[in-house]
């Protein structure tokens, strides 16, 4: 991974919610959510919370006095957030998933939603997440497919590739779409003390009010800008249209909408 993706800064975090969250993000973080309320959790830990969008839903099907502290590397995406969900029962902290701020068996549930993709060392992720759960906790946490079963992303990426022949940006096939290999999810779960791991496959429709909506939520509202500003900043209105001619080509001019998969993963401590 290189280190721009992780950079969620700029407008980034407005666009991401504004577009990305309710695009693909909005019906995982309703399974994510309905599957840890299964656990009945007291104390509630998530990681790379982002916008909020798995903490909002959480918000709303755990019971009142469930403690939830949603954590975050970047502080720009965690302010985003805040603002969209004040108060309640809510801590907004800002901290490393690779070196969590928090005593050993402090929580009943860690939960991290399409984070897990941008930990530089997945493995000591998950360690962390062992270390601060209570016996008998639960992990639980969803990561893409690879990206030839999630339609956008693929189309924007071969798009890009149009832009940027000599140097094409991949942020999206690297990073996001990049951490689907089930097998060895499951080896470095166990390598680092979980057990009852299970992974479910959950296909779902990503929709967009227009092509150029979606196109918008991928050049500007994730890191993959970024990596079209390194090449060339002047160029990402251009790299956006093309995106968006791209879209609706394959998808029509008017909501369009494509298919999307991930897996879902829960593991026990």
């Amino acid at each position: 991974m290189v280190a721009i993706d992780k950079l969620f800064a700029g407008s980034i975090p407005e666009i991401y919610d504004r577009f990305l969250v309710p695009l693909i993000f909005e019906p995982y973080a309703a399974d994510l959510a309905g599957r840890v309320a299964m656990a009945q959790p007291r104390d509630v830990l998530e990681t790379a919370a982002g916008t909020g969008v798995l903490t909002r839903a959480l918000a709303s099907r755990l019971a009142p006095s469930t403690r939830i502290v949603a954590t975050d590397l970047n502080p720009p995406m965690l302010d985003q957030a805040s603002r969209r969900q004040a108060g309640g029962n809510i801590e907004w902290k800002q901290a490393d998933a690779l070196a969590l701020p928090f005593g050993d068996q402090s929580f009943d549930v860690v939960a991290c939603q399409f984070g897990m993709m941008f930990f530089p060392d997945k493995v000591r992720g998950y360690a962390e997440a062992h270390r601060v759960l209570k016996p008998g906790g639960r992990f639980l946490f969803n990561v893409w497919d690879r990206i030839e079963e999630n339609e956008f992303a693929g189309v924007v990426t071969a798009a890009l590739a149009g832009v940027f022949p000599k140097d094409p940006p991949l942020f999206m096939a690297r990073t996001p779409h990049g951490h689907h290999d089930v097998g060895r999810i499951r080896a470095d779960l166990t390598a680092v003390g979980f057990a009852g791991i299970s992974v479910d496959a959950v296909d779902a429709t990503s929709k967009a009010a227009s092509p150029r909506h979606a196109a918008v939520a991928y050049c500007q509202g994730t890191p993959l800008r970024n990596e079209i500003e390194a090449r060339d900043a002047s160029r990402l209105e251009e790299a956006t249209n093309r995106a968006t001619d791209a879209l609706a080509q394959r998808f029509g001019k008017g909501t369009i909408e494509g298919r999307i998969r991930a897996f879902v993963v829960t593991a026990e401590r």
